[in-house]
């Protein structure tokens, strides 16, 4: 299966500023095919180490920090080769080693002529310990879930990707394109973007055999909970990892702690919350109050939503049966439209770099789904799963922001279209937001100065 990583990734190799390279991402998200695919098809080598597999291993890094030495024992203890230049050196697994994960300072300062590439789960977690971070020495990549992009090329679809691309001009899709392309997003909600579940269907077309994939990536997720420092937070990790889907399901969806526990207090659980987001497994989502820049500084503190890593795992975590693929537009309604919002925001992290927020006031109540900062513009975006995509919302955020506000974006099932400075783009083209706003924006610039 293609990833559109790789590019990041020769970018990387090509880099006269490279340093050793650490990949985050999930469990089972894809990180050792990606880098021993990457090293396969640009490097003439690829030494490949397992540091869990291989635990003694660990010991070289532990005796000595001289590169050299670390590589020679490494070549003679596994009997691959390393030469400098032609060869991807991949340290896999190294979450529980801080040794190795310091020892990428003196790659980098010692030996910058090898190209090392450092992967294992739970690596935020490990990362967050300032003891094992070595600050300024290293590169970074986020591996995230196949988007619905990747899960076209995946499935055979490269002519619908291709045309995705190839939008050029704000204006609707035809149906030729638009019809199956709303039917293969409906099914991306089924399997969600992890590699597995995604195969199981490109390859087999096996309903049962995705629930049973998406069931087993739940179950690891769950048993890595156990690995949190104390053991009295494993319970609190669980219940909340299991309230998501319900605290989504309301109108309202920002997290409320009474609906882990009956009587359950923030300072009882923000441990626990931490390390889900740590471990990337969830997107924790602010409020903002209003859209000023830097919008950290007008973040609300207190009010969040939660969103799952994978469209596909929410799913399978809220035990939405398949069936609703075949029962209209169900996916995309089903609780409050939380799939939708999910998918949308995976979509939105993986084109800017800030994390979105979110906008809400209680008297009288509105709230918009998130904001995504821009360059330096602050844009508003509501997503709408039904076919009635009134945006009162909008419309309220425009009033009392109108000046900040150059445009408003609404994904819904409805075709491409800029109206003013609304854009409405179709949930299937939510990996082309950056575009589409470009689009947008120029062509209201445009029409301004005839």
């Amino acid at each position: 299966m293609e990833r559109l990583i790789l590019n990041d990734l020769l970018k990387w190799k090509l880099s006269k500023h490279r340093k050793p390279l650490i990949l985050k991402g999930v469990r089972q998200v894809g990180k050792t095919w990606l880098l021993k695919e990457f090293g396969k098809r640009y490097y003439e080598n690829v030494a490949y180490f397992n540091l869990d597999e291989h635990e003694e291993y660990r010991q070289f890094f532990e005796t000595t920090k001289d590169v050299d030495r670390i590589l020679q024992n490494l070549i003679l203890a596994s009997a691959q080769k390393i030469q400098a230049e032609n060869t991807l050196i991949i340290f896999d697994e190294i979450q529980d080693c801080p040794k190795v994960i310091n020892s990428m300072k003196y790659f980098c300062e010692n030996a910058p002529q090898y190209h090392v590439a450092c992967a294992g789960s739970l690596l935020g977690i490990a990362l967050s310990k300032p003891s094992s971070f070595p600050v300024g020495k290293v590169d970074f990549l986020q591996i995230n879930p196949m988007s619905f992009t990747e899960f076209l090329m995946a499935n055979g679809d490269k002519n619908l990707a291709q045309y995705l691309s190839s939008v050029d001009t704000p204006a609707p899709i035809p149906d030729a394109f638009f019809n199956p392309l709303y039917e293969k997003l409906k099914m991306y909600y089924v399997t969600g973007g992890m590699p597995e579940p995604v195969l199981m269907w490109t390859e087999d077309r096996d309903v049962e055999a995705v629930q049973i994939a998406l069931s087993n990536i739940i179950g690891a997720y769950e048993r890595d909970f156990a690995k949190h420092p104390e053991i009295s937070e494993f319970p609190k990790i669980s219940m909340i990892w299991r309230s998501i889907p319900s605290q989504l399901a309301r109108e309202n969806k920002k997290f409320i702690y009474k609906a882990v526990k009956e009587g359950a207090r923030a300072r009882e659980y923000e441990d626990a919350l931490q390390w889900l987001v740590d471990a990337n497994l969830v997107s924790k989502i602010y409020r903002c109050s209003a859209p000023g820049l830097p919008i950290s500084a007008y973040d609300d503190l207190s009010s969040f939503k939660l969103y799952l890593v994978d469209i596909g795992l929410l799913r399978r975590l809220a035990h939405l049966a398949p069936t609703a693929f075949g029962e209209g537009n169900r996916l995309f309604t089903e609780f409050k439209g939380a799939l939708s919002e999910n998918y949308v925001l995976q979509a939105l992290k993986n084109q800017f770099e800030v994390t979105p927020r979110y906008w809400s006031q209680v008297n009288p109540p509105y709230e918009v789904d998130f904001l995504i900062q821009r360059e330096n513009d602050i844009l508003p975006v509501e997503v709408k799963s039904e076919s009635n995509t009134e945006s009162h919302s909008l419309k309220k955020f425009k009033e009392k922001f109108g000046d900040e506000t150059k445009l408003r974006i609404r994904f819904s099932l409805n075709n491409l279209k800029l109206d003013g400075d609304m854009l409405n783009i179709p949930l299937f083209m939510a990996d082309y937001t950056d575009k589409l706003i470009g689009l947008a924006l120029k062509s209201n610039r445009l029409y301004r100065t005839r």
